[in-house]
């Protein structure tokens, strides 16, 4: 009869099969549960899990367990790189907090690489992955730059698939690329959500600011644009207006706000209405409004999207349509974990629902 450890070994063998056929990425039980669900010593159990790990099926990790080698390659690489354009500004410590606590969970490590937006810095990155074989990657999350238009960085792309490095794009995708799986917000639905949110409360002047360089804004200026045909407003089109990734910097770092004044200078006395893309957009909106001395909402409604702390640090807090506070780091993370361990998914929208605040009300008499 064979020794216990080889025994459990087995037991644990089958175990493993079994929960990897599901594609989700699994951690063994700890030691005291095995020694008290297969009756057995904690000396047997560490045998038996030195086999395992011996025969490369599972990877002990201190403080944190043994996982089932399923969605680690042989090299042992079990490292996911994250691509963002921050890892500081406004919505990304709770969306990497969000993502990479779920990596964590499931044995996987990261890595955080910040593009700043900036295409050639995108296209470093994505070099430097493709050629790094000490330290090869097992999945890359990427928030694509400047995503309405098409990438000149989809050769690497499509390079980094080729090699079996799964690639999954999360708030925007690329044009060009559209064959790659992402997780994203249902702008479109939002931006009609938010003109039809300000049409039933009686304004038929809405105007709106967008980054004009980002396929998420695009398609929130499109779904405004919709609701304000359906509701024949199309002639607000004038007030919707622009703004591009350099702006936005030299707002984060510099807090110029010259495209915002530029926008109200031009706009505001033609709206009762604004719709923001995002409430970083309109925390710094409010506070020209109110160096200009005008009341939100008894002057002008403003309303975004986004929800994160700015909103309610406001001096009125902002209306708008927004996600469950962590779905789109975690549903980025479970996607990218489904994509190691060789499943396909889907390309998946979230849900997201209005959130009535303060900040819009009936257009002024």
């Amino acid at each position: 009869m064979s020794a216990k450890y080889i025994q459990l070994a087995n037991q644990l063998r089958s175990l493993i099969e079994q929960n990897l056929e599901s594609g989700a990425a699994y951690r063994l039980p700890t030691e005291t549960a095995l020694c008290q669900t297969y009756h057995v010593s904690r000396q047997t159990v560490r045998k038996a899990l030195s086999v395992l790990e011996a025969e490369h099926l599972i990877k002990k990790r201190q403080g944190s367990g043994s996982y089932a080698v399923g969605n680690l390659r042989r090299d042992g690489a079990s490292q996911i790189a994250i691509l963002v354009h921050s890892n500081t500004e406004y919505i990304y410590p709770r969306l990497l907090a969000d993502l990479c606590g779920t990596l964590q969970k499931h044995g996987f490590s990261w890595t955080v690489y910040v593009t700043e937006n900036q295409i050639a810095r995108e296209r470093e990155i994505l070099a430097f992955l493709l050629e790094n074989r000490d330290n090869p990657v097992r999945g890359i999350v990427s928030e694509g730059c400047k995503t309405s238009f098409p990438t000149p960085n989809h050769d690497l792309y499509s390079r980094l698939a080729q090699s079996g490095i799964p690639i999954l794009f999360f708030r925007g995708s690329y044009q060009n690329l559209s064959d790659f799986p992402f997780v994203k917000d249902p702008d479109y639905e939002g931006g009609y959500a938010l003109g039809q949110h300000l049409v039933s409360l009686g304004h038929r002047a809405v105007g709106g600011i967008f980054r004009t360089d980002d396929a998420q804004c695009v398609e929130q200026r499109t779904g405004l644009l919709l609701a304000l045909r359906d509701a024949q407003l199309l002639s607000c089109e004038d007030g919707i207006c622009g703004f591009d990734t350099y702006q936005l910097t030299a707002l984060r770092k510099e807090q110029d706000t010259g495209f915002l004044s530029g926008f109200l200078d031009r706009q505001l006395k033609n709206m009762t209405a604004i719709v923001c893309c995002d409430d970083e957009i309109a925390y710094w909106l409010m506070k020209e409004l109110a160096r200009r001395k005008v009341s939100v909402p008894d002057d002008v409604s403003v309303v975004c999207f986004d929800c994160s702390y700015l909103g309610d640090l406001s001096s009125v807090p902002i209306t708008s349509y927004t996600q469950a506070e962590h779905d789109i780091g975690t549903a980025a993370a479970e996607s990218i974990l489904k994509l190691v361990s060789g499943k396909t998914i889907t390309p998946k929208r979230l849900p997201w629902q209005l959130v009535v605040k303060r900040s819009a009300g009936s257009p002024p008499a």
